[in-house]
């Protein structure tokens, strides 16, 4: 099964907030999708990443996400990047990259900063994810 493209149709969920969709998959299946919810839910902490983290954690009944990959169409910010290191997901997939915000590659990397084990890919379904992020600040521009 193609993961990321999972997270993209979930992306495209995003009414009215940056499209940007995760999923969290553990031994081949998909545990959680989740996607940006900011503005519908007046919450900067309601990014795709870490509403999937949240709603793994309750699935899986422990904070620990060990052995679980996260795919994501944008490369986290810091504030998910460290939530995915604290959570002990093994393995990040990631489409876009973010020059402004990029926490695994980018602009910073916050594993250098810890212990962390876990392994990132970027550039998955990269130009997909690039076309769904501009379209969507194409139309904001124009609005």
């Amino acid at each position: 099964m193609d993961y990321m493209k999972s997270a993209i149709e979930e992306a495209l969920k995003s009414e009215g907030d940056i499209p940007v969709g995760a999923v969290i998959v553990k031994d081949g299946k998909i545990v959680s999708v989740a996607h940006n919810t900011r503005e519908k839910d007046n919450d900067i902490t309601s990014h795709a990443e870490i509403l999937a983290i949240r709603q793994a954690e309750r699935i899986m009944d422990n904070w620990r996400l060990d052995g679980c990959e996260l795919y994501v169409t944008l490369e986290p910010c810091p504030m998910c990047g460290w939530a995915i290191l604290q959570s002990r997901i093994s393995k990040v997939y990631f489409g876009s990259y973010d020059v402004n915000y990029g926490a695994f590659s980018s602009r910073i990397d916050l594993r250098k900063l810890t212990s962390s084990k876990t392994e990132v890919y970027g550039g998955i379904e990269e130009i997909q994810c690039d076309k769904i992020l501009n379209d969507f600040f194409c139309k904001i521009r124009k609005e």
